[in-house]
């Protein structure tokens, strides 16, 4: 997979064009982790598409051109497939997070403002990444994907809860840890909220639109 701060990216992959095929040429066998990443991209990018509520392994392997067979040699199954998505969006998610809470000299407002602006903007420029973000793409699969991404966002929230707390006791509240709370709670469903509607827009609305404006009013300095 790409480093964390790139976005999945197709075109990435190795083709042969017309004219090297119609001269003969052989085209060369992907190595078993880069045929891995192919068929993520590849799986990515079909998540992008309008209506794609259910994306088969027949359609996959149609797309990459091999059999379902040849799937399977690399993954067990389409929901370890989910899994590897999954595990690019948690890796590119949270080392950026990571980096924000370890900065010193930020407040805890402008940290809390930054990993809201992380993830919509990581959001919008993974359109198909999104639609397993917010579970649309794995309605018809296996429960423990939905399970991971919502423990995905426990994780978000509990970033928020830490970085807010700190800004309330700066600010002088006597209860930091119920005001952080409830605040990071507002600012997870603002995101989900936000990334949702991206993806039923057909990602035609903006997750990033107006959001100066949006955390102002959602995180008091």
């Amino acid at each position: 997979m790409p480093a964390p701060e790139s976005e999945l990216n197709v075109d990435e992959a190795a083709v042969v064009s017309n004219s090297e095929a119609a001269a003969g040429s052989t085209r060369k066998r992907p190595r078993p982790g880069e045929r891995r990443v192919q068929i993520l991209q590849t799986l990515a990018s079909m998540l992008e598409q309008p209506g794609a509520d259910r994306v088969t392994t027949a359609a996959l392997a149609a797309k990459l051109s091999v059999s379902e067979a040849a799937l399977y040699r690399h993954f067990a199954s389409k929901a370890q497939m989910f899994e590897g998505l999954i595990e690019f969006i948690e890796g590119s998610v949270f080392t950026l997070l990571n980096q924000i809470i370890e900065r010193e000299g930020s407040s805890g407002v402008m940290q809390a403002q930054k990993i809201v602006s992380v993830l919509l903007q990581f959001g919008e420029r993974n359109p198909g990444m999104t639609r397993v973000m917010v579970g649309d793409a794995l309605v018809y699969e296996n429960e423990r994907l939905v399970l991971r991404m919502n423990q995905f966002f426990d994780r978000v929230e509990g970033a928020l809860r830490q970085v807010l707390r700190r800004a309330a006791e700066a600010n002088g509240s006597l209860t930091p840890t119920v005001d952080a709370n409830a605040q990071a709670s507002v600012l997870v469903s603002f995101i989900i909220g936000r990334l949702q509607r991206y993806a039923r827009s057909g990602f035609k609305r903006s997750p990033i639109e107006q959001m100066e404006a949006a955390l102002r009013m959602l995180v008091a300095g």
